[in-house]
């Protein structure tokens, strides 16, 4: 159920904070991509917005793999 997740024993948790933090970054660059090409269409870009979406964007990351990740194979 939780294949690859961090909490399993078998998942080297170095390898997995690394690819979590990779997969964060790229969340959070798509997420500002996406506030500031919507905020541009609209007129003006709100920076406060773009950099509070991009966090919360890749703190959600960072939970949803906490389930697992494919980058990070478990060593059963």
């Amino acid at each position: 159920m939780l294949k690859n997740s961090v909490f399993k024993p078998s998942v080297d948790t170095q390898k997995w904070l690394k690819a979590a933090g990779i997969r964060a970054v790229k969340t959070m660059a798509q997420a500002a991509i996406a506030g500031i090409g919507a905020a541009a269409a609209m007129g003006q870009v709100d920076w406060k917005y773009v950099l509070s979406a991009s966090a919360l964007a890749g703190v959600l990351s960072m939970l949803m793999s906490i389930t697992g990740i494919p980058e990070v194979e478990s060593e059963e």
